[in-house]
């Protein structure tokens, strides 16, 4: 019985873990573009931008509400952005203009 409760509480644990990993979305950065030009979002997840190109790259947006500024990022580095709140997300790299993307945010 024991042996029982143990193994369906570490189901449930494995089953919540594996939900909260779901919920951050990787953007890769490679050839001076975005893996994604839009992407939808709930209200307090995360994206990670990934710098998988051989140039740095500064992702920021100014969007009010979820403005953020990850500076000057280095080939091979990641760093994650909360979104906190709901609407349209214009995120951009400060260096490479074409680089555009859209992230809609969602209760």
């Amino acid at each position: 019985m024991y042996q029982a409760r143990a193994a369906i509480a570490l189901a449930v644990v494995a089953g919540l873990s594996t939900g909260a990993l779901a919920a951050t979305e990787v953007i890769h950065q490679q050839g001076r573009v975005f893996s994604s030009e839009s992407v939808t979002v709930k209200k307090g997840d995360a994206l990670t931008f990934l710098n998988d190109d051989t140039i740095p790259h500064n992702i920021m947006s100014a969007s009010k509400g979820n403005e953020f500024n990850l500076g000057s990022q280095a080939p091979g580095a990641s760093t994650d952005v909360t979104f906190k709140e709901t609407g349209d997300v214009a995120v951009i790299c400060a260096i490479h203009p074409r680089m555009k993307m859209m992230v809609k945010v969602v209760d």
